[in-house]
């Protein structure tokens, strides 16, 4: 499981790991004078996470003050995940930022913004000034 995909989870956002046993359908006898029209099951709606709710639930059950819509740092320590430089190096590979990660100011807000856009792009309703 990549780091990513744990804070996918942590926001439940995603496909789940394994999907969920449909019961099977029981026949139903149909009236002999009806015809029988086959029906296609309706598509089923993709809907947004509202990550910003659930990342605000999150800081004001905290004790810490924690600075998520900035901060790399931060967002992970809210998500009760490892924040370390060796962890957001994982996690920069992961969003797919190239070039080697150091920890600096730079890259911490580049990787910020590039785990909200992945975030936005698996479902997460992340509003355009935080991207």
């Amino acid at each position: 499981m990549s780091f990513f995909s744990n804070i996918l989870s942590k926001l439940g956002l995603g496909k789940s790991e394994a999907p969920a046993a449909k019961p099977a359908a029981q026949p139903v006898a149909a009236p002999a004078a009806a015809p029988i029209a086959a029906a296609a099951p309706a598509p089923a709606a993709i809907s947004a996470v509202d990550v910003v709710a659930k990342l605000e639930a999150l800081a004001a059950a905290s004790a810490q003050k924690l600075n998520w819509k900035t901060s790399i740092v931060d967002l992970l320590k809210l998500l009760g995940l490892d924040s370390s430089l060796t962890a957001r190096k994982e996690l920069a590979k992961d969003v797919g930022l190239a070039g080697d990660f150091g920890g600096t100011a730079e890259q911490n807000i580049a990787l910020h913004k590039a785990v909200l856009q992945k975030l936005a792009e698996n479902g997460g309703n992340i509003p355009k000034e935080l991207l």
